[in-house]
């Protein structure tokens, strides 16, 4: 089996779920007792959350660019980034590692497009829905990305930063994002994309009228493909 690295801590809550989804799919595709080969960096995230919300991306960037050189120092051949928003800056860590970056933009078109998707919804963080890193990517492969209206961006990416990445589960924010999912089926959306890695914390399949696809999953589904070529 392959050493692949997981940049994570962007939070620690779906950097766990990373971790369990890793050594289930292994132990699924291998049997026995197998479970992955990872090398896990775990940021802290509190200078990156403020870095993003400054604007300060440089700052955010140096963070990841340490984390993934120590990374490959220590062996691996494929690095994931353990979280959307900093898919941003993708390119940079890919660059810093000098190992190959799974995109989790790519099994996410890959799987939408299988199934015949057409016009997504978009749910993630505030810079992943408003700007183009993650959107843009999913329009190059022939899908139409809608994204929520400002008010419902700014439910979504609160939930994120101020629940979510604490392992707090509203039932009332559930809610609100359901309501999020319908008005996104209302102007079209024939899927929606959880594109944020603690998203798939508080949705999952069969809630609401929409196919979910959650990007946490996806990734890591990638990830034991890489493992256990």
């Amino acid at each position: 089996m392959r050493l692949l690295g997981v940049l994570g801590g962007m939070s620690w809550t779906s950097t766990a779920s990373y971790y369990r989804g890793l050594n289930e799919g292994v132990a699924a595709r291998l049997g026995g007792h197998h479970s992955a080969r990872l090398l896990v960096h775990s940021v802290d995230f509190g200078p990156v959350a403020d870095a993003q919300h400054t604007g300060d991306w440089a700052t955010a960037t140096a963070v990841l660019e340490e984390a993934a050189r120590g990374l490959s120092a220590g062996g691996a051949g494929a690095l994931l980034l353990a979280t959307n928003t900093m898919h941003k800056v993708a390119s940079r860590v890919e660059d810093a590692a000098g190992i190959p970056l799974l995109h989790i933009a790519d099994p996410t078109a890959d799987a939408l497009l299988a199934d015949g998707r057409a016009r997504v919804g978009l749910l993630a963080t505030r810079f992943t829905m408003e700007e183009e890193f993650y959107a843009g990517r999913l329009r190059g492969r022939g899908l139409e990305v809608v994204v929520p209206d400002p008010d419902d961006r700014e439910v979504v990416h609160r939930v994120i930063y101020d629940e979510l990445v604490h392992d707090v589960v509203d039932p009332g924010s559930r809610t609100a994002y359901l309501g999020v999912v319908d008005r996104l089926a209302a102007r079209g959306a024939d899927a929606v994309v959880l594109g944020c890695t603690e998203i798939g914390l508080l949705l999952g399949p069969g809630d609401g009228p929409l196919p979910l696809y959650d990007t946490t999953a996806l990734h890591v589904a990638a990830g034991v493909d890489w493992l256990c070529a």
